[in-house]
């Protein structure tokens, strides 16, 4: 049935109210566009920003913004590593470093130290994979929008790490998020390289802890003394704290910061349960105790044998290449050098020559109390300015001579050595010279005879204000020549049991000189051994005549003396200048029977990991035609010297037993201090004196050898012998000549008068020497020579038997 029409023919009600309804919708529809805008607004801005960030992620990631490690790069992180030089028995003699740091591996690192960097630095360490969301929402919250800056930062450790190998770039107000984005893509591709352990590793490898010091190892010797591995809570507590700031929490500028520091990194490890809540009370109690060790180029057990070597293992780098094609660099290639060295032996030199030189010091200052060296030679402080480094700085600037005298006079801070410490002062360049004028110096080495290796070396007092070497240094020996002057008369048909007169006598044919003898005695005749002992110049020189100078000089050469020696008689008496060097090795050699053995030190070279890669070869011995029983009488008169002679100081003050032989030594104007001093298995030498020669002590009370340097020898064997590691080499026996040589040697080291005998006797004693000289040289100058010597020697025992 149709619908029913109204009265009205209008449409029902029912579809008025559906247009009613579409109506409200249109409205509503009106009423809700701004949001929908707003919302497409926004929307817009992410897609926009993350269409940005992405960018931005991409020109970081592809590295425009700054270098961005690929994951083939890290795979071989190579930071500037330290060369170390090695004792004989592997202990650490010092660096040469660009950065002060030496590698270690996780398992040479204590429990103690992983344990409190983690807790303290990223203890979330093992959750994430080098990047801490958790971490990073909290410090935008706390530090953010609470303006908490409390709240710590959101670098894991292997963003710290990025930090450290790869420095951050400036570029203004965009490095902050161009920095953290580009340490978070390095940090994701090193822990999907390394494991947990290799990134501690790493991280502890690259930290600074202040000093000019890099990783754990380097610090744990620096503040304890220790291995990384032996470190103790507190002790790990205590450099996990300064990772904060350096400066500012070290233990030994700032001890109070770095207790209150070190209990807040114990607290972590009681928060993070690595410690229970006693123990973290116990350690927190301690004390901070350090056993600060200063190892570096300037400073540890031997800084002037790595200055000595440095040029040859700088030659050694250029002329070897790695696998790249690239030299060796002895500053960051992480070179391991082992040496011949004994650790001890050189603490021992090291701490005799610094104890000993402090009380001198004192003995040469009252001596010159109220006066100064140069008061009466002002030539002494205008030729140390001229030597001096701002003297020639001035120079090449063109600054005339008032300019620099102005300069020398003006105030300024410094820093000068005294031996009560290091001084901060203001004075002026002339005082500063002045002051280390008057400062006495010192050498010492100690060689094992029978293979060459050096086993003690000490240049000077302080390597960090004094950089010149008096092991290598030439300086006039003194009566440390005598030995070679005794050793040639034998070589040349002289007898041990041979007299020789103390008479003062003029050499005419050398512009009238005459020796000598550091007392006013000038009686009676020596033998040999006798002369020796007491060091008698009259006598030296009378043998060195009767033996010829050039038969002394060839002498000298076969025992390795390589200076300068003059054709002159003062030759016996020490004028000529060599190093310790060369005389500790001609020692040695008169010790070996005549066996020349070059002095060495260096025993091999790796590469950081431990691959050999230079072996050095120890020097072959080269026998000279030196009788080997004349060495052994020599060694037997300068065992007098320490028994009766002028080193009875090493058996009467300083106590050291067994075989031991020696010579002092005392040049003119007591410029120079020597001591030879030797056991069976070990020669050693030292000089004292000042750097320029015009300086010194006013009398041969305190200016002879054996007050300057025989101390500093006794000390070491003294040291050396208290150690029951080094007892033993106080029993080693020297070689004895043969029995007819001994009873010579056993003659009266003195007499009134010449023994009884002809003059026919002594004079075809004195031909026979001449026809044994002639057997070596039947040239007619030197046939001539002999001639000479023989009337002369002749005219002499008519003399004295008058």
């Amino acid at each position: 049935m149709p619908p029913k029409k109204t009265t009205s023919g209008k449409k029902p009600a029912s579809k008025p109210r559906k247009k009613a309804s579409a109506g409200k919708r249109k409205s509503s529809s009106k009423k809700s566009s701004p949001g929908r805008r707003i919302f497409i607004f926004f929307l817009k801005i992410a897609v926009i920003g993350l269409i940005l960030f992405a960018l931005f992620f991409t020109t970081v990631y592809l590295g425009f913004w700054g270098y961005v490690p690929s994951t083939a790069q890290l795979h071989d992180i190579k930071n500037p590593q330290a060369s170390e030089v090695f004792s004989a028995e592997g202990k650490l003699l010092g660096r040469y470093y660009v950065e002060n740091r030496s590698n270690v591996r996780y398992k040479e690192i204590s429990p103690n130290v992983i344990h409190a960097l983690v807790a303290t630095e990223d203890s979330r360490f093992y959750e994430h994979r080098g990047v801490d969301e958790v971490a990073l929402l909290r410090v935008f919250v706390r530090t953010l929008i609470l303006q908490d800056r409390s709240a710590g930062g959101g670098s894991t450790l292997s963003q710290q790490i990025a930090k450290n190998l790869f420095p951050r770039n400036r570029l203004g107000v965009i490095s902050m998020p161009v920095n953290k984005l580009r340490e978070a893509i390095i940090a994701y591709r090193l822990e999907r390289i390394y494991s947990k352990e290799e990134i501690l590793a790493l991280y502890l490898n690259t930290v600074p802890f202040g000093e000019n010091i890099f990783g754990i190892e380097v610090a744990a010797e620096r503040f304890f003394n220790k291995k990384p591995k032996d470190l103790t809570v507190d002790e790990a507590a205590v450099l996990v704290g300064m990772l904060k700031a350096n400066n500012y929490y070290n233990p030994r500028l700032h001890p109070d910061h770095a207790k209150e520091r070190r209990n807040v990194v114990i607290d972590q490890m009681v928060k993070n349960e690595y410690l229970s809540e006693e123990q973290g009370r116990v350690f927190q109690q301690k004390p901070i105790t350090l056993r600060y060790t200063k190892i570096s180029y300037n400073e540890g057990p031997a800084p002037y044998f790595l200055e000595m070597l440095k040029p040859e293992l700088l030659a050694w780098c250029k002329d070897n290449k790695k696998e790249n094609g690239d030299s060796y660099n002895l500053y960051t290639d992480g070179l391991k050098i082992k040496t011949t060295v004994n650790y001890d032996y050189q603490y021992f030199a090291e701490s005799a020559v610094k104890e000993y030189m402090k009380s001198l010091q004192t003995v040469f200052d009252n001596q010159w109390k109220g006066s100064s060296p140069w008061a009466r030679k002002p030539d002494i402080l205008t030729r140390a300015m001229k030597q001096s480094e701002r003297y020639r700085e001035m120079k090449a600037a063109g600054k005339s001579a008032e300019e620099i005298k102005k300069a020398f006079n003006e105030k300024h801070d410094m820093v000068l050595f005294n031996w009560s410490g290091d001084k901060q002062v203001v004075t002026t360049p002339m005082d500063s010279l002045k002051h280390y004028l008057r400062l006495l110096n010192a050498g010492f080495l100690g060689v094992e005879p029978s293979t060459g290796e050096v086993k003690a070396w000490v240049g000077g007092i302080d390597f960090r204000y004094f950089k010149y070497d008096h092991v290598t240094s030439a300086r006039q020996v003194g009566s440390t020549f005598k030995p070679f002057v005794y050793l040639s008369a034998l070589e040349n048909g002289l007898e041990p049991d041979d007299y020789f007169s103390n008479e003062r006598k003029v050499y005419h044919d050398y512009q009238d000189w005459s020796p000598q003898n550091s007392h006013p005695d000038y009686e009676g005749y020596y033998s040999m051994q006798g002369a020796l002992a007491k060091s008698i110049n009259t006598v030296a020189v009378e043998v060195l005549m009767q033996t010829g100078i050039d038969e002394v000089i060839e002498t000298a050469r076969k025992l390795g003396i390589k200076a300068d020696l003059p054709e002159y008689p003062s030759l016996a008496l020490g004028v000529a200048s060599i190093s310790l060097t060369e005389m500790v090795a001609a020692y040695a050699t008169i010790l070996n029977d005549g066996v020349y053995i070059e002095p060495y030190y260096l025993v091999s070279i790796e590469d950081a990991q431990g691959h050999e890669l230079k072996k050095f070869e120890k020097p072959q011995p080269v026998k000279t035609d030196i009788d080997p029983e004349n060495c052994r009488m020599i060694v037997h008169m300068m065992e007098s010297v320490i028994s009766n002679g002028t080193g009875t100081g090493i058996r009467s003050v300083y106590h050291v037993g067994g075989d031991f032989a020696g010579k002092t030594g005392t040049t003119q104007d007591h410029s120079d201090g020597w001591f030879m001093g030797m056991n069976a298995r070990l020669v050693t030498g030292c000089w004292v004196g000042s750097d320029d020669p015009s300086i010194h002590f006013r009398t041969g009370t305190y200016g002879q050898g054996a007050y300057m340097a025989l101390p500093i020898v006794g000390k070491f064997y003294s040291k050396l012998y208290a150690d029951s590691r080094y007892k033993r080499l106080q029993y080693a026996s020297f070689r004895q000549p043969k029995p007819r040589l001994l009873a010579k040697l056993s003659v009266e080291p003195f007499r009134d008068d010449l023994p009884t005998g002809s003059v026919g006797e002594l004079i075809g004693n004195i031909f026979k020497r001449n026809d044994q000289k002639a057997e070596k040289d039947d040239s007619e100058s030197n046939d001539q020579k002999g001639s000479k010597k023989i009337w002369e020697s002749i005219k002499d025992i008519f003399k004295k038997k008058k």
